[in-house]
């Protein structure tokens, strides 16, 4: 594999401390060599952050899909185990993706760089290692639209077509390497390898490198494992209530999946929700609904205890000390679960007009939370079989907040009775709030216009890989990158607001993409 150091690329101050000091958590490996690398998309502004502008050129795409390495890399594929739908898988890792190294932004924060699709590798277990078009311009497309809705993620510098085909059940299709940027890629799953290897030396590393990375003021606490679960437990918890507010359904939230930094991870059988129904699935292979909507605050919890039981050895030297240390935390989850999503739905609901919208309240000292929060559960009620769309719900409420018109919010409704009946008590507490101008315009900034549809990302991926029109994949990814500003153009408004049709809805699938 070449090493490049060229004048026309820019030069990388790559870091590896994740190689240097976790010995026993990766194997080093190299990309395959892509016959004809080539640009698909190239984020510009998070180059910027990285001081990486120089990589959109041919050049660039050719780093981007391994053939070159920027002197410094030292890729990696990482080593980590997982609960995969409950079931434990020991030894899962990179199969396809490589570390190649750390750089820091231009914020002073150390970032991860990655490549997700550059072959396989000791850990692909029978696959090729490979990534499709699609699947990754879909991680890119997410990505990007989570960043802009304010929720914590990777994101993806890069996406760039290999030349080459991959087999898949659907036949053919264009390869494509994407890269992809973390604040790290520690996971659950990783302290759970190391735990399964016996190695106390090993876990303390990883426990001591992990606060160095994301708490570093953890590090004199007088007991840091029990510290760190904590952060995570809290990281996770204001994470998944994000999720919840804009109907985010992960799809996948197996304990290698769950990031230790609090950001969301992996955009394969994900999709926003449409019509509200708390059971909604979109993956394929969640034949259960272990993963549905309602069950993601369920399943952060039952993760975060596979990461406690990782750190018991650590947590104290009596066994039955340490036990109680991890349940209190995982037991304290739902609470601060509950915090960070009222202060999710009250933002939503203009509750919060005259305060910062990602304020949290103490819910076991004031009174007025298990009001609000019963308030913002009674009005997903009213949508509960009724066909309505949750984003814009939420938006026309913002609407009814301004002008007291509820005739927008109504032709939501099959029925709109359960509304009519809620509506007076919301707008008694919003009186409270502040002024209807304030509180609508406090909505407005929180309550999205354009989600990623998904006959709208359907589309564009379709156009992208199979027709090579990446005008559709442009056109959504601009809206996507504000996506509480609402249309100007009526066809745009009408085409990229508007669920699709109750039946296609009903039988849309995703997938994970390999």
């Amino acid at each position: 594999m070449n090493t490049t150091d060229r004048a026309d690329l820019p030069t990388i101050a790559f870091d590896n401390s994740y190689a240097r000091e976790l010995e026993g958590l990766y194997i080093r490996w190299q990309p395959a060599p892509a016959p004809q690398p080539r640009r698909v998309v190239f984020n510009t502004a998070l180059a910027a952050e990285l001081g990486l502008q120089g990589l959109d050129s041919a050049e660039g795409a050719a780093l981007l899909a391994g053939n070159r390495l920027p002197e410094g890399a030292d890729p990696v594929a990482q080593a980590y185990s997982g609960h995969q739908f409950g079931g434990w898988s020991p030894r899962l890792g990179d199969g396809r993706a490589l570390l190649l190294g750390e750089l820091t932004d231009t914020a002073g924060q150390r970032r991860d760089i990655a490549f997700k699709g550059s072959g396989r590798t000791p850990f692909s277990r029978g696959g090729d290692g490979k990534a499709a078009l699609g699947p990754m311009l879909r991680e890119y497309l997410i990505g990007e639209a989570m960043h802009a809705l304010g929720i914590a993620t990777t994101r993806a510098l890069a996406v760039v077509a290999t030349g080459e085909p991959v087999l898949r059940e659907a036949g053919p299709l264009p390869g494509a390497v994407l890269t992809r940027v973390a604040a790290s890629h520690l996971r659950v799953g990783t302290f759970q390898y190391a735990a399964a290897q016996d190695d106390l030396p090993l876990l303390r590393r990883l426990l001591a490198y992990a606060i160095q990375r994301h708490d570093p003021h953890l590090a004199a606490h007088d007991n840091p494992a029990l510290a760190l679960l904590m952060a995570v437990s809290e990281r996770q918890a204001r994470l998944i209530a994000q999720w919840m507010g804009v109907g985010f359904i992960h799809g996948v939230m197996n304990t290698d999946n769950m990031t230790i930094s609090g950001e969301t991870i992996d955009y394969g059988p994900c999709a926003f929700m449409d019509r509200y129904d708390p059971a909604t699935v979109f993956s394929s292979i969640d034949h259960h609904g272990r993963y549905a909507y309602a069950n993601q605050p369920t399943i952060a919890r039952w993760n975060l205890a596979r990461l406690a039981e990782s750190l018991l050895p650590l947590l104290a030297e009596d066994p039955q000390q340490a036990v109680a240390a991890a349940t209190q935390v995982i037991d304290n989850f739902p609470l601060r679960y509950e915090t960070h999503w009222l202060a999710v739905m009250q933002a939503k609901l203009g509750l919060r007009a005259d305060g910062p919208a990602g304020a949290v309240t103490d819910l076991t000292t004031d009174p007025q939370p298990a009001a609000d929060a019963a308030l913002a559960r009674d009005f997903l009620a009213t949508m509960q079989g009724q066909g309505v769309d949750f984003t814009l719900a939420f938006r026309q409420l913002a609407d009814v907040a301004e002008t007291g018109d509820a005739a927008g919010l109504r032709q939501l409704y099959a029925d709109s009775g359960a509304l009519d009946a809620w509506l007076p008590r919301w707008q008694q507490r919003l009186a409270q709030a502040g002024s209807a101008m304030a509180c609508a315009a406090a909505m407005r900034r929180v309550n999205p216009w354009i989600i990623p549809r998904n006959q709208r990302v359907e589309e564009a991926l379709s156009a992208a890989s199979q027709d090579g029109d990446l005008a559709p994949f442009n056109r959504l990814l601009a809206l996507l990158q504000q996506p509480f500003s609402q249309p100007v153009d009526a066809a745009l408004l009408q085409a990229y607001t508007q669920p699709a049709p109750a039946a296609q809805s009903a039988c849309f699938q995703t997938f994970c993409g390999t």
